[in-house]
């Protein structure tokens, strides 16, 4: 109901700033769809502030977030992106301000389509689908490449001719799909799973041209990307130019910036490849000659030594010192020799001094009973008995008689 006002019974500034408070938290919560004119992020704060204007009528609204709402669609929304945000009217009363609280904000259009290619790309990248220790080398030079791409395209055109120019001996399996539509996804999933099969194919390049997001969402299907991430052969993706970022980039073994570039990364130049042989077979044979005339020079230097250059010197030097020491050596030897002779025959002449022989020669004997045993004591025999009497020339019999006149 209006509010009767005169002159004479005004109302407060407040009281007004509080009845349009009144009427706007009446309004509840709408949806607005405008173009971000102006975006204040500031950094550690929970709340975000955009002025959200509409073209058409000049007009402008602030609206505040809190920072987890625009979290959500921060990599997809900028300045000039157009949105559609649920937000309440609110008014500032002390300042006597509008604007619009918002609880959710979402891109129009393919800023839409955007928001939902970073959630999937958040949820495999959580999976670990594009993680770096998946991606797998690419062979040097290939004995098959397997080609995915759009029949008669220039694409096509460009990855044979510049592989061809490259290394003319190289050889393609081409598969031709849809690169967008609806046919798109479960042509090129079918065609890689195709080549993956092919026991020759070595590397597989998916690639189509550039485009408009909506052309290159096939190559971001979810399923697209975990065919390609389930291959066993490495997979170059070769989507649209260099600001194209279709998932399926992520998840190849290589991201190409153009199909042009994926045959350069694939496959070798020939006359580059002939230049480095070139230079390696010079860097080669400069090693070994290095290396050979080194050795030259150390051996030469140890031959110009004198014991290298006369090697008889030493000997020679050695000759007269050797007999010296054989002489005496022979001397020495001579001595002990003679020393351990005359040793001997001393030895000897005591051993033969010492002998029964030489006692027997000075004329004793040794007298044996019968049965050889040596006669010590006269009382050992009896007269009669027959005795054996051994001399140094020899031994004869005797007989005992007196034998108890002689005791």
């Amino acid at each position: 109901m209006a509010i009767q006002t005169s002159p004479e019974a005004p109302i407060p500034v407040g009281e007004v700033s509080k009845l349009i408070g009144g009427w706007i938290d009446r309004l509840g919560a709408v949806w607005v769809e405008g173009q971000i004119a102006q975006l204040s992020r500031r950094p550690g704060a929970g709340v975000v502030f955009l002025t959200l204007r509409d073209p058409s009528f000049e007009v402008s609204l602030t609206v505040t977030c809190f920072r987890r709402v625009f979290d959500q669609v921060a990599d997809v929304v900028s300045e000039g992106t157009r949105v559609v945000v649920h937000a309440k009217p609110s008014w500032y009363a002390q300042r006597g301000e509008l604007s619009l609280r918002a609880a959710e904000i979402r891109p129009v259009g393919v800023g839409e389509l955007l928001v939902k290619l970073e959630q999937l790309k958040k949820s495999l990248t959580a999976e670990g689908v594009f993680d770096a220790r998946h991606k797998r080398p690419l062979p040097f030079l290939p004995h098959r490449v397997g080609l995915v791409t759009g029949r008669a395209s220039a694409a096509e055109r460009d990855v044979l001719e510049t592989a061809r120019h490259r290394w003319p001996a190289v050889r393609f399996a081409i598969r031709n799909v849809a690169v967008q539509g609806p046919k798109a996804v479960p042509q090129v999933i079918g065609a890689i799973r195709d080549l993956d099969a092919d026991p020759e194919v070595d590397v597989i390049i998916v690639a189509r041209g550039g485009g408009s997001v909506e052309d290159l969402l096939p190559f971001s299907d979810e399923q697209l990307v975990r065919a390609v991430s389930a291959c066993r052969t490495p997979v170059v993706s070769a989507i649209g130019h260099e600001p194209d970022t279709p998932l399926l980039d992520l998840v190849a073994d290589l991201r190409s910036r153009t199909p042009t570039h994926a045959a350069k990364d694939v496959v070798p130049d020939v006359g580059e490849e002939f230049e480095r042989v070139g230079q390696l077979r010079d860097r080669a044979l400069r090693c070994v000659t290095s290396f050979v005339e080194g050795q030259e020079r150390g051996l030469a230097d140890w031959m110009s030594r004198p014991a290298m250059a006369y090697p008889h010197r030493l000997v020679e030097e050695r000759a007269d010192e050797v007999t010296e020491l054989v002489g005496r050596a022979r001397r020495c030897f001579g001595h002990r020799l003679d020393g351990a002779a005359a040793d001997l025959e001393h030895t000897r002449a005591r051993v033969l001094a010492l002998s029964p022989a030489a006692t027997l020669r000075r004329g004793y004997a040794v007298l044996q009973r019968t049965d050889g045993a040596v006669v010590r004591d006269p009382g050992e025999v009896a007269p009669g008995e027959g005795l054996r009497a051994r001399v140094a020339e020899g031994e004869f019999e005797v007989t005992v008689t007196g034998a108890d006149a002689d005791r």
